[in-house]
């Protein structure tokens, strides 16, 4: 699943007239290097979710026929429901085969992780590991992990904040492979609208939440309107 549905209000002027998914890096929208990535690593099967000019996105993915995969949108137009709310939205509609892991990600996070190596990873662990991707980086908010390497808390360091407890502290990515058991969890959690940040927080005692860090990890947020051309050439770069 790619989640493309934000406001992108970072990027703004350029999201006052479209999507987030549609902003142009060096010739190809955001959405098309995000599609692109998981068919070059196999999967063909994706789920899009949408909010912000919703025609847009869907009239390119037709327009492109899916760039070489089967794409099926996830329509958020009456309500954003933030990335926790967006999986429950497509488990609930089942709009995803049952009984299969999800790799989800972010439209606007670029890396060079090498998704066939996350992926055999993952199917390497022993039933029913999820997979959370995150690095070293430096930010202000982070996972906390165990000796295991398991989710054990969350915590910002400028405010001192801690949920859960504190360890290990590792910057999250935006990408996670959801193993079946962890998303049949998604229905204990109430709200219509949540992050997937607090469905983790939830159930990291209930199920096994990892951490895989990439080798040689490179990411970049194309969250800022000046930080067009540095994406560029990270893109280009990939």
């Amino acid at each position: 699943m790619i989640f493309a549905a934000g406001l992108g209000t970072r990027l703004r002027p350029l999201t006052d007239t479209m999507p987030k998914a549609l902003v142009p890096l060096a010739g190809k929208p955001l959405l098309q290097w995000q599609v692109e990535r998981l068919r070059d690593a196999g999967i063909t099967d994706i789920i899009v979710n949408v909010h912000h000019f919703p025609y847009m996105i869907i009239d390119t993915i037709c327009r492109n026929d899916g760039w070489g995969c089967h794409i099926t949108v996830s329509d958020e137009r009456d309500l954003l429901l933030d990335t926790g709310g967006g999986l429950k939205k497509i488990k609930n509609e089942k709009l995803k085969i049952k009984n299969e892991p999800i790799l989800a990600c972010n439209v606007d996070i670029l890396s060079n992780i090498d998704l066939r190596h996350l992926i055999a990873s993952y199917t390497s662990q022993p039933s029913p590991y999820s997979l959370l991707v995150v690095s070293e980086r430096a930010t202000q908010r982070y996972l906390c992990f165990d000796e295991q390497d398991r989710l054990c808390g969350w915590t910002n360091i400028a405010t001192g904040a801690v949920k859960g407890r504190d360890g290990r502290h590792l910057a999250f990515s935006g990408m996670q492979i959801l193993s079946p058991e962890a998303l049949s969890r998604l229905d204990e959690m109430n709200e219509q609208k949540f992050s997937l940040i607090d469905f983790y927080l939830g159930i990291m005692e209930k199920e096994p939440l990892q951490a895989f860090i990439p080798d040689n990890y490179k990411m970049m947020d194309v969250g800022k309107i000046d930080q067009i051309s540095d994406a560029e050439r990270f893109a280009e770069s990939l």
